[in-house]
């Protein structure tokens, strides 16, 4: 068979069994090679920066990778961005790139390009074919280099000439990929002596740790022992409402970061690293915890936290019983004003359990997420940063778990940058509903502006974070790539929209104009 076939059924082998994928003419040969290994689903995303998205989406979900596939190295360099949002969100992803054939190279033809150097900084794995018959092997190699732990970016580079050529035979794949590794008693005893100092010792969860069993862990060592509980912002995936343990998730600006985390003698990180601000500021430190605080490991993100938790909750004396906080599902709001406030009791009230909820809301998270504390959802955040993951990740959420609603909060500006995610959307008939927060504005630029001593915001500046000239219209936006739009501008017509799209399978929009 060919190497491309080859590829592709050990990919299989290994449970990889959907591939985003933007290809070009050196990849040809995988998109021959689908239908002679229908055990691989191909998805297809108008932008290669939606295939890197959907994959890190579909990843956070499903703790295992999809294959992505781009074309050479300008096809690597659109995924980037999305890629290095995967990478701190520790997903396991397997990213295949095509590359000019070995005898075409030399003449150093318009695609050519060191697609090693773009693979750098976002994979820790990279390889080269050097024969069509390293196919399965390499394939296979790659598979492992991205579970990890933690799970990362693999990349496989693969010579055109070696896709058409005879590969051999895939190689069959392992029973189980080994877990990740538990903390030794010796770090569990140092952590417990350290949370009986109750509240000036704090837990910074992170990775797995934030998934349910983490964090009724964590319940209990805060019941017994009274440290506090934080949740690092920007970790890839957290189980939230619905009466479960809920840690202070760290502010995203420092002053009110350092104002949470004061008081702290010794912070036990649990597949976390030491908080710092997003941004470094004239006059202010990087790091958010008092700076005689303490640092200890638990857990490094290659171990399991969740298991350091449970023998660390054992180790404290933890009652068995986990706490259970009561919450109420918020009152709908009545008409009036299309509010911040109001976009989150509406989402609140009406969003089923078991939902996920793909967050790029930027400047407006704060005052819209604790509105959903009564009901259970997953809850995938920014992470890396890099602008344009909201509605990607939605879309590998989608594939991932095709029987649950997502909901994409999305800025209007970041949105911009990955639209083409509603096409395939549409096209796979998914189950996401997309929210766009229209302030038209950059609106994290005009803060930012000041908190960095920029001066005043000027005509000429202003006009830079302006988005509104012309606005942006996201329901025929929404309606040209197959997506059912609507505009709401009072809080009524979000709670009629929001409700109807609840009742309802399939992809819809959902542009909400905010009273400013």
């Amino acid at each position: 068979m060919t190497g491309a076939e080859c590829l592709l059924r050990t990919l299989v082998a290994h449970g990889v069994d959907l591939c985003l994928m933007n290809p070009g003419t050196s990849e040809m040969q995988f998109v021959s090679a689908l239908d002679r290994a229908p055990e691989m689903r191909g998805v297809l995303c108008l932008f290669e920066g939606v295939c890197s998205g959907a994959a890190d989406g579909y990843a956070r979900m499903l703790r295992r990778p999809a294959a992505t596939l781009a074309h050479l190295g300008p096809g690597l360099g659109n995924a980037l961005a999305n890629f290095h949002n995967a990478r701190k969100a520790r997903s396991p992803v397997v990213s295949i790139v095509g590359e000019h054939s070995t005898a075409h190279l030399p003449y150093n033809a318009p695609l050519t390009a060191d697609i090693t150097a773009f693979a750098r900084g976002v994979s820790c794995w990279i390889h080269t074919l050097a024969r069509a018959e390293e196919s399965g092997e390499m394939t296979a190699a790659a598979v492992r280099a991205a579970y990890g732990p933690p799970g990362q970016v693999a990349t496989l580079i693969v010579p055109a000439d070696f896709s058409w050529s005879d590969g051999g035979e895939p190689v069959e794949g392992v029973s189980a990929f080994p877990n990740a590794a538990v903390p030794d008693a010796r770090r569990v005893r140092q952590a417990a002596m350290i949370m009986n100092r109750g509240s000036r010792a704090g837990l910074l969860l992170s990775g797995g740790a934030l998934l349910e069993s983490g964090l009724v862990a964590a319940g209990r060592i805060a019941a017994a022992t009274g440290a506090r509980v934080f949740a690092d912002r920007f970790a890839a995936r957290l189980t939230r409402g619905g009466g479960l343990f809920a840690p202070e998730r760290i502010p995203y600006f420092p002053e009110p970061a350092e104002a949470a985390l004061a008081g702290l003698e010794d912070l036990v990180l649990v597949e976390a690293e030491q908080p710092v601000s997003f941004f470094g500021y004239p006059g202010r430190r990087s790091t958010l915890a008092p700076e005689a605080c303490r640092m200890h490991t638990l857990a490094t993100p290659a171990e399991d936290g969740t298991a350091a938790l449970a023998a660390l909750a054992e180790e404290c004396g933890a009652s068995p019983a986990a706490p259970h906080a009561t919450c109420d599902r918020p009152l709908l709001p009545g008409d009036g004003a299309l509010t911040l406030d109001a976009i989150g009791r509406a989402i609140g009230a009406l969003l089923p359990d078991g939902a996920i909820v793909s967050d790029e809301m930027v400047s407006s998270g704060e005052r819209v997420l604790p509105w959903l504390a009564a009901v259970r959802h997953h809850h995938l955040p920014v992470t890396g940063g890099a602008i344009g993951q909201g509605l990607p990740v939605a879309l590998g959420a989608a594939l991932a778990c095709p029987d649950r609603k997502v909901v994409a909060l999305e800025a209007d500006g970041s949105a911009m940058y990955t639209l083409q995610a509603l096409w395939t959307m549409a096209r796979e008939r998914l189950d996401v509903v997309t929210v766009i927060f229209a302030n038209r504005r950059y609106r994290i630029l005009e803060i930012e502006t000041r908190r960095t001593g920029a001066g005043e915001i000027g005509p000429r500046a202003a006009a830079m974070m302006d988005i509104g000239q012309p606005d942006l219209d996201w329901v025929k936006v929404a309606e040209a790539q197959g997506v059912a739009g609507e505009r709401t501008e009072t809080a009524g017509e979000f709670v009629d929209a929001f409700r109807r799209a609840m009742a309802e399978r399939g992809p819809r929009l959902i542009e909400a104009v905010l009273d400013r």
